[in-house]
């Protein structure tokens, strides 16, 4: 239509949205599906955050809050910084916005100018590409594999900056690959940033917390305190906390850069719900054993469904070291056919026949940048992942 902005050409919806709301409209025709597209924990939120939100109701904090958060919450978030990635914040320069989303709009809108270049690792979010556009940028692309974790290595992010690169965004654990990165490999990033003083880094901890066996989470500042001034640590509730709803993220950054932001935010939506940032307030500062008890149970999670999917003809799946998905490749299904004569010719292909056929809905790989992959999100109960990965098989197993 031509009232609408040019924008909006530049951008794509969600395919991770569209996925789940495919599932939804199918369920309520009467179909048996198992959705594995939402990227949100199957846990409620902890009672004493639930019973934080309510005591806040009670003493009527329900007016409008400061625009970059309320106080309380900007100190826990501070004291968090300090406490658990041992970087040293003060609570002016922290920001609390709607979701992780706000949080990554603001700092592009804030910055991007036309021509600027966003390097963003393949396989990304999806909603990183398409932000990144919105607000003017360009996004470019640095090139991971299978063979490596998915994991963006030097050599390959030193190959794709440029006078015009702006922001590196690093996902870690990722969404959707489940990748995260050691200490070592952060270090080897950072030493190319080094080189680079015009490109800072907007790193996204979202699953911070929910990291298996031996590894040991760190973000790159914390690595390398060069970059201390020219990186936005971004992180939120919810993940670690099952609260996808609540909608809260929050990020500490350089000063001039969390000003720029809540300029961007007080024209945009003002501070975040006030009932949702005391909850947060308990989250961040109250008991973590939910935290633990929940990783513990992702991870054996995690083992199932890897070890179920490698056991199916035609797919390959790492191990990841943290997060909730696995990103397996399909490649050794691609030109296969369906019992109906239906020939695989993409990734895509593969996860609709699969929805058609066995009722299972993931998201296919190439909506994250890189294929032939899907995402699984393995967020939900292991009898519906075992019963899935079953029907996944089934389904690898009958193409021909």
């Amino acid at each position: 239509m031509a009232f609408l902005a040019d924008a909006l050409s530049r951008v794509k919806p969600s395919a991770t949205i569209a996925v789940s709301q495919k599932a939804r409209e199918l369920k309520a025709k009467g179909r048996d599906v198992i959705s594995l597209g939402a990227g949100e924990p199957d846990f409620d939120t902890p009672d004493n955050i639930k019973n934080a939100a309510i005591e806040a109701i009670r003493r009527g904090e329900t007016k409008y809050p400061p625009v970059s958060g309320i106080a309380p919450l900007r100190e826990a978030v501070a004291a968090k910084f300090r406490r658990e990635n041992n970087l040293d914040y003060k609570p002016e320069q922290t920001i609390v916005g709607t979701g992780g989303k706000q949080i990554l709009f603001n700092a592009f809108m804030a910055t991007l100018n036309p021509g600027d270049e966003v390097v963003i690792p393949r396989p990304y979010w999806v909603s990183y590409p398409e932000m990144v556009a919105l607000c003017g940028g360009k996004p470019t692309f640095a090139e991971t594999s299978i063979d490596n974790g998915f994991k963006l290595t030097a050599a390959a992010l030193e190959k794709v900056i440029t006078p015009e690169t702006k922001w590196l965004v690093l996902n870690s654990p990722s969404n959707p690959s489940g990748a995260a990165y050691t200490e070592a490999e952060l270090k080897a990033i950072a030493d190319v940033l080094v080189r680079h003083p015009q490109v800072w880094v907007l790193t996204d901890d979202m699953y911070e917390h929910l990291t298996y066996g031996d590894f040991v989470f760190r973000t790159i500042a914390e690595v390398e305190p060069a970059l201390y001034d020219r990186t936005l640590t971004m992180n939120g509730v919810s993940k670690a906390y099952a609260m996808t709803g609540w909608r809260i993220g929050y990020a500490a950054g350089p000063l001039q850069l969390i000003k720029a932001m809540d300029v961007i935010q007080g024209q945009q939506t003002s501070g975040a719900c006030t009932i949702a940032q005391w909850a947060s307030v308990e989250a961040l500062n109250g008991p973590q054993d939910f935290v633990r008890k929940n990783k513990a149970i992702f991870q054996g999670r995690r083992d199932l469904v890897v070890s179920m999917l490698n056991q199916a003809r035609g797919i390959t799946c790492p191990t990841p070291e943290g997060a909730f998905y696995v990103y397996p490749s399909c490649a050794g299904l691609i030109g296969r056919k369906t019992p109906s004569g239906k020939v695989i010719e993409t990734d895509e292909d593969f996860v609709t026949g699969l929805l058609e056929a066995e009722g299972v809905a993931v998201v296919h790989g190439s909506a994250f940048g890189l294929g032939p992959n899907f995402r699984i999100s393995y967020a939900t109960s292991e009898a519906l992942l075992e019963d899935a990965c079953t029907r996944i098989q089934r389904f690898a197993g009958s193409l021909v």
